[in-house]
């Protein structure tokens, strides 16, 4: 069959109309939506095209619109977009992840027909470097926008809107949680399975790691006023185009990203089935996907029709006030499914309005988290904005003195999720037996000259974890603010000794007296107590330095190290 044999209307017709789309996958899980979405508005031609006439003339006798066939991989591909004469071009159907033969087929063929270009990719390299057709596509006066979905343009809308006043950025954290009878087109389905259990990288503390696909469980909780929460939702990490554009676009310190199924029995089910592609057999579960999507299916009513989504920005505002947002969303009634196609209907809109500029990009900041609410308050969606000030544990001891800290001690110890900091050190160690023991029982380093430093500390539910390396040698300890008692106190627990530090501000140094000690929880007697020397202050290169002296009163020095330390910051 010819590509477009199907296509009911003659040629003379076809370039007689302006506003015409091509919807490619638009009788699809998101592809409909979409199509359905532009179809509201009776000016627009709206072509519902893919490799099967019979679903799309099936969507389009319940919907409207126009039926056709079409194929990507078609010869004179941009060819056969000229004889529909479309103003703007939407791939809605992927998976882009499988497009690594000719992975920008499609839009190369768009400018050269001179059609603008919109896909719904979720898949982060497809859409990170779709920048690589920018020249192209400036020079036919064209916009060409990759991942106009719920991920990277409704979410780059929320971090927008929640973030313009924040100097620095430390936390953006998102999950995408929909209800069990949202349908499952087979293109996502397969991306999920792709992934499990491989390789998912990302920033955090301005590093670069990986954590395995679908794993790292976490419950979230989605609450706002005048509507039933959304309890207990497992999410876990999958791939996603955030983790690599925002970084650099918010210069955040992490940035997170999560999805989740409703039915703990498929969730738990695939974090089990991914641990064996962790190890390497199978290299992942794409050939699980069409039967597991069956079983899935099968079960689709023991599950709701109930989704939501949270976008979290955690930072410190222009005048220093330390604070996490959080924007959340609860869709009922099956109306989930809208929103991955919203972007892609307000972005197509905005190409006929010509309001768009032209070259190639990812689909970031190209709307208002304000349109985004008016187009989403069409649907049985709600959405809910939370403001909550943190004060991390410094802030807590401190008080009001902390303000009076110099700003690189302040930027130390302002840890609203998890912040590295590199640097070199000196390290001293006591000859005594006594210092020795006391020492390999601490965990401290051996002795050396610009000996590396890496401290790393994260935020907890009760306080602060903080990770010191000296080369290749690490301790840990967890810091946190007295529940009750002298707010001054820091209590410092190594291992099963915990310290009392009464923090002391003097002359733009900060001095870490140990006054209490207790040993799985017993009162240490004051003359077994260890002496601490410790201080911090910023040199004349606006470092922070540190001076930690440790010793016995009965052994003699324990351990002694002193240097400096900067942040790493995000790419």
């Amino acid at each position: 069959m010819a590509p477009f044999a199907s296509f009911p209307m003659s040629i003379s017709r076809l370039v007689s109309l302006t506003d015409r789309v091509l919807v490619v996958g638009g009788y699809g899980v998101f592809g409909g939506r979409l199509a359905a979405q532009l179809l509201r508005d009776k000016t627009l031609d709206v072509i519902i095209a893919g490799r099967s006439s019979v679903k799309a003339e099936a969507f389009c006798a319940r919907h409207g619109g126009r039926p056709a066939v079409f194929d990507i991989r078609a010869p004179n591909l941009s060819e056969e977009i000229k004889r529909f004469a479309p103003k703007v071009v939407v791939d809605a159907a992927g998976p882009f992840q499988s497009y690594e033969d000719a992975p920008y087929r499609l839009p190369k063929a768009c400018i050269e027909a001179g059609a603008h270009y919109l896909d719904l990719s979720d898949d982060a390299t497809f859409t990170r470097n779709i920048d690589s057709l920018d020249g192209a596509a400036k020079a036919k006066a064209l916009a060409v926008l990759s991942g106009a979905s719920s991920v990277p343009a409704l979410s780059s809308a929320v971090v927008d809107h929640l973030s313009p006043d924040l100097s620095c950025v430390h936390l953006i954290e998102s999950v995408i949680l929909p209800g069990n009878r949202a349908p499952r087109g087979a293109s996502l389905v397969r991306a999920i399975f792709k992934q499990a259990g491989r390789p998912i990288s990302f920033m955090q503390g301005s590093e670069w790691m990986t954590a395995p696909g679908w794993g790292k469980l976490k419950s979230f909780d989605i609450e706002m006023p005048g509507h039933d929460p959304l309890r207990a939702r497992l999410g876990s990490f999958i791939t996603s185009p955030d983790l690599h554009l925002f970084p650099s676009r918010y210069r955040a310190h992490s940035v997170l990203f999560r999805a989740g199924l409703e039915l703990k029995l498929l969730h738990l089910g695939l974090y089990v089935l991914s641990l064996p592609v962790r190890l390497g057999f199978p290299r992942s579960l794409l050939f699980l996907a069409d039967p597991l999507r069956w079983i899935a299916d099968r079960l689709e009513r023991l599950g709701t029709d109930r989704g939501g989504m949270i976008v979290k920005v955690a930072g410190i505002t222009k005048d220093g006030t330390t604070v996490e947002r959080r924007w959340q969303l609860i869709a009922e009634a099956g109306d989930g499914p809208n929103i991955p196609a919203l972007p892609a209907a307000l972005m197509t809109r905005k190409l006929l309005a010509g309001g768009v500029p032209t070259g190639a990009r990812p689909c970031l900041g190209e709307f208002t988290l304000a349109e985004a609410e008016a187009a989403l308050s069409r649907f049985d969606i709600a959405t809910h904005i939370d403001t909550t000030e943190i004060r991390p544990v410094f802030q807590q001891v401190l008080g009001a003195n902390f303000g009076e800290l110099p700003r690189p001690l302040q930027d130390l110890h302002t840890v609203l999720h998890r912040r590295v900091w590199r640097g070199e050190a000196h390290i001293e160690r006591g000859k005594t037996v006594l210092s020795r023991i006391a020492a390999f029982i601490g965990g401290f380093p051996p002795a050396g000259s610009n000996v590396p430093v890496k401290v790393t500390m994260e935020r907890t539910q009760t306080g602060e974890k903080w990770i010191r390396a000296f080369g290749s040698r690490s301790f840990t300890s967890f810091l946190r603010a007295p529940r009750t008692g002298d707010p001054r106190v820091l209590l410092e627990r190594f291992g099963a000794f915990t310290f009392a530090i009464g923090l002391a501000h003097t002359s733009g140094t900060l001095q870490f007296p140990v006054e209490r000690a207790w040993f799985l929880g017993l009162p240490v007697p004051k003359f077994l107590l260890p002496k601490s020397r410790t201080s911090e202050s910023v040199d004349e290169r606006g470092r922070c330095r540190f001076d930690v002296e440790i010793s016995l009163s009965f052994g003699g020095l324990i351990v002694r190290y002193q240097g400096w330390l900067e942040p790493v910051l995000p790419d």
